[in-house]
């Protein structure tokens, strides 16, 4: 085990398909039309000196060490930046060049720190590399004269010295070993697209300056870590590499925060994670990350994650740290007596759209074969089910149509209810190349959000539309495209219904539908609906982004149904640039839905009524299952609160703090017997649990999660958990002392189990991984290699379903009493409830939830920037400060839910969606007015989560 080299190819590669050969110091190599002469070399193994270029960003030579020399041409031009050509002949290395690059580095030399012994990227440090591989022996020039290199020149103040910028948490900046190689300026710009970075000065004076020449932390850098990446000498290092020293092993996984699932590799040193680097060849994120999958992982190790089982038998009793055995012995027999007590359906479980498919498999598995019964839920219910019956109904299956790469034809972007600048940053890092390489951008969202104006972007069209309207301005589109003739006549008499077409199509074209009609009632201009509709119509390859703004709304199905109709109606499915796709906001959503863990679905979204999937589990496990649906998370809580529902195995989620209407589901844990958390650290769950089995993360086990793109990419173990058990080992044990016979050595046997039992995951196996580094499902022998694009020659139902779309708005209504709509949302240094962001550096950045409200009703409320304003609903109230911005239009507030002190969905209510109960998080009628201080519910829930966390042991230690 060693670490794992990637090929630095020096420039991109082209895309052409025409191809092109050349000789190379003799050596003869073809490749695809406009390939630098770098690139080309390095496909035929030899590699040019280098110190400007690097493949993640377009050729620039400047640093003239990449010189050839080419027959029939004068001079010495750059590898980097000439391209091949029929015939070429190229020779990289004759005297004349070893001259040229020997007195280039000379001069790189005379103004660079010679401390490699004590530097941090001493033997990763391509300064020092070049200067071995171009033969520099000696350096000709002293330190005399201007320098930036220490910080008196003969003895005054050295004015082009400056210190080391150490203000961002996870890098530094020396600007004394900085070459001016431009490479963090152009990741900044071409990778990520914050163009947080520049060169300021010109020859001599020029380095490398965040913003107008601010500290890191004070300027719009994102800390993605691509400038720190893409940095060949120690100018930019990260923190944990000054600290740890260079690693010595790395291990390739996969990320464990958003739904984009990126590849890492993780870099250790004995079994110490030294950083997390993005892998070049993972499908998904193409070797670019955020700040929270490249730096946010020392949560691992924090010193409030609990490593010991507790348990305890009220809880207001002290938790008291047990054996796995004693904790597993007592959480089986507490669930044995309260089923005996209470009947068959008083205890039931959450799976986690944090952990492995094979955990949340095995998860629904124990309540199916275990506990005999139906009553498993989880969070990507509540947040992306909608997105499965929408889905479902329409093109017959429940997941988005295209893979990330699809983004590159797209020729007219639409995102609907989704933040990917703060909730998927690598993705819309994606989005916005393809937007400043001339594609079109509409954005249907009540905030301004960061993607619909920065740097070298602007949306053609915003559509600011009032909360809880999406289905009346989606149709509305669909009204213009319909009543203009903009439709896609061909491919819908070949792919869809073509008389539900027409009925949907009468719909549609009715008067109350219209843009003017509409646009009064979602506070958007007409004329903005008509022009983005025909803009998404006409403009090319249509492809459509929606998030959770689309889906938690009681109408939150219905609006994935127009959706689809949108894209139908306009012919943008089944091919690469288009497409409906979800962007799922957990790391493994896509997965906990695709493994069973709704309580009327087994694994592959097959109904539990079915005699024939049933029989397939039957036949395997054993058992006789349900065929009626079980509880949601929701029904849980009601039948808690009535004495039916008395026991509960939650793993990886936090329901107090993540779903709506707090003070209900704090009523409905109360009234429960036996609560029982597996998670990492005393979540707010946990003020309610009687046992505490602690979690492992990503970086301890082994297994496999599913991204937004159904990409199914492998989990690797890292390091040992910390708290001795995987997660799938800890629902095993639990599993058996519950008397059942599972015998799981790995976590491959189970995704065995998962493939002979889910038509989708056919061909998946670890193995088959290995080979492929990632497949798309369905992978099965209709499609051994994948799905990267759904529904390219017809649906999966057949044919697509056009359905009709009415609006109906909300029970949540403003008034008097609440005469603003609050919605919710994320931002991008923090993760979901912030469990494991808050336990990082994160926080410099994010350290409270804030209220954002406009000038105009702040104005009306005496509020100022930063005061402490009392935020109440018909279900609750809360203090938080204020955020005065015009992000919100008039009317709308917005708040994030990261931080348990503020409890956010203290004030949202239990308003659902009409299909599949996903709750309305988006749509809650407030008041904001001024606060001296927390709430009387605030202090008393304080209160009670500190007595709750109170453990014996340390307690007695003390």
């Amino acid at each position: 085990m060693g670490l794992i080299q990637e090929i630095d190819y020096g420039t991109p590669a082209s895309t052409s398909e025409k191809q092109v050969t050349l000789t190379v110091d003799g050596f003869t190599v073809t490749v695809p039309e406009g390939t630098s002469i770098m690139r080309a070399s390095m496909e035929a193994g030899i590699a040019i000196p280098k110190l400007c270029a690097t493949d993640m960003v377009d050729a620039f030579g400047s640093c003239r060490l990449c010189l050839v020399e080419v027959d029939g041409r004068n001079g010495t031009p750059s590898s980097c930046t000439t391209p091949v050509a029929p015939g070429m002949v190229v020779h990289t290395q004759t005297g004349r060049l070893k001259d040229i690059r020997r007195g280039v580095m000379e001069l790189y030399i005379s103004d660079h720190p010679l401390d490699c012994l004590t530097c941090a990227a001493n033997g990763d440090c391509e300064l020092q590399t070049q200067a071995g591989v171009v033969g520099l022996r000696d350096v000709r020039y002293g330190y005399e004269g201007d320098n930036h290199v220490f910080k008196k020149n003969d003895g005054a103040e050295n004015f082009k010295w400056m210190a080391k910028d150490e203000s961002n948490p996870y890098f530094t900046y020396d600007p004394s070993k900085c070459i001016v190689c431009s490479r963090c300026v152009r990741a900044c710009e071409e990778v990520q697209g914050t163009f947080a970075l520049t060169i300021e000065g010109r020859g001599f004076e020029s380095r490398v300056s965040p913003g107008m020449h601010q500290l890191f932390i004070d300027s719009e850098c994102v800390s993605c870590g691509a400038c720190v990446q893409a940095c060949p000498t120690a100018t930019l290092s990260e923190k944990s590499v000054i600290k740890i020293g260079q690693p010595e092993h790395s291990v390739v996984t996969t990320c464990a925060y958003c739904g984009v699932g990126c590849s890492f590799k993780a870099e250790m040193r004995g079994d110490e994670l030294v950083r997390m680097v993005p892998y070049k060849d993972g499908k998904a994120n193409r070797g670019h990350s955020c700040v929270k999958g490249r730096f946010a992982y020392g949560y691992s190790t924090h010193k409030e994650r609990i490593l010991n089982p507790m348990i305890r038998e009220k809880v207001s009793d002290p938790w008291r740290e047990v054996s796995w055995q004693e904790a597993l012995t007592h959480t089986a027999n507490e669930f044995r007596r309260i089923q005996y007590q209470y009947g068959r359906t008083s205890i039931g479980g959450i799976t986690s759209s944090r952990c492995t498919n094979e955990e949340t498999y095995l998860v629904q598995k124990l309540i199916r074969q275990g506990f005999r019964n139906n009553n498993v839920d989880t969070c990507a219910r509540v947040c992306h089910s909608p997105t499965g019956y929408g889905l479902g109904q329409t093109f017959g299956t429940s997941a988005g149509t295209q893979d990330f790469d699809s983004i590159e034809q797209t020729d007219v972007v639409m995102i609907i209810g989704a933040n990917p600048t703060d909730a998927h940053p690598v993705f819309a890092s994606r989005i916005k190349k393809r937007l400043r390489k001339g594609a079109k951008l509409i954005v249907l969202d009540p905030r301004r959000t960061d993607i619909v104006r920065s740097a070298h972007i602007e949306a053609q069209h915003h559509l600011p539309l009032k909360p809880g309207t999406n289905v009346a301005v989606v149709t509305a589109l669909a009204h213009v495209i319909v009543t203009e003739g903009l439709f896609d006549e061909a491919f819908i008499r070949e792919r869809c219904d073509w008389d539900e077409f027409q009925d949907w199509a009468s719909f549609v074209a009715l008067p109350e539908n219209s843009p003017e009609v509409v646009g009064q009632l979602a506070n958007v201009d007409p004329e903005e609906i008509r022009s983005a509709a025909r803009l998404f119509a006409t403009g090319g390859n249509g492809a459509i982004y929606y998030g959770l703004g689309v889906t938690e709304h009681s109408q939150g199905s219905t609006t994935v149904i127009a959706i689809a109709n949108l894209a139908m109606a306009t012919g943008n499915i089944g091919r690469p640039g288009v497409g409906v796709n979800p962007l799922r906001g957990q790391n493994n959503v896509q997965g906990s839905c695709d493994m069973g863990s709704f309580p009327h679905e087994l694994p592959g979204y097959r109904h539990v009524s079915g005699d024939a999937v049933r029989d397939i589990y039957e036949s395997l496990w054993g058992v006789k299952l349900d065929d009626e649906p079980g509880l949601r998370i929701p029904n849980m809580l009601d039948a808690a609160v009535d004495g039916s529902f008395k026991g509960l195995y939650v793993q990886g989620e936090d329901i107090l703090q993540s779903d709506p209407d707090t003070k209900h589901v704090a009523a409905g844990l109360a009234a429960m017997e036996c609560v029982v958390v597996h998670d990492l650290f005393l979540n707010e769950t946990a003020n309610y649990a009687h046992v505490f089995l602690p979690g492992s993360t990503f970086l301890e086990k082994d297994g496999t999660f599913t991204n937004a793109e159904r990409r199914i990419n492998r989990v690797r173990k890292v390091m040992a958990p910390k708290n001795g058990l995987a997660d799938w080992e800890v629902t095993q044990k639990l599993a058996q002392a519950m008397g059942l016979a599972w015998n799981y050595q790995h976590p491959s046997e189970i995704i065995d189990e998962i493939a002979k039992t889910t038509p989708s995951f056919a061909k998946v196996s670890y193995d088959y991984l290995e080979k492929m580094g990632s497949v798309q499902w369905p992978c099965n022998e209709q499609a051994p290699e994948g799905t990267p694009i759904m529904h390219i020659s017809g649906f999966v139902r057949g044919k697509g379903k056009f359905i009709r779309t009415e609006y109906v708005a909300t029970d949540e209504r403003t008034g008097p009493r609440f005469p603003l709509l609050l919605t919710t949302g994320r931002i991008l240094s923090q993760y979901n409830v912030g469990a494991q962001t808050r336990r990082t550096d994160n926080v410099m950045w994010h350290s409270e939830d804030r209220l954002e409200i406009h000038p105009h009703d702040a104005e009306n409320r005496g509020l100022r920037d930063g005061d402490w304003v009392r935020l109440t609903s018909r279900s609750g109230e809360t203090t938080l400060r204020a955020l005065i911005t015009d992000k919100v239009s008039p009317g709308v507030v917005y708040t994030t839910f990261h931080h348990p002190d503020t409890q956010a969905n203290v004030i949202t209510t239990d308003f659902s969606d009409w299909a599949t109960n996903c709750p309305e998080y988006k749509v809650t009628a407030v008041q904001v007015g001024a606060s001296n201080g927390p709430s009387e519910w605030q202090r008393d829930y304080d209160e009670q989560a500190r007595n709750s966390r109170r453990i014996a042991t340390l307690e007695a230690a003390e």
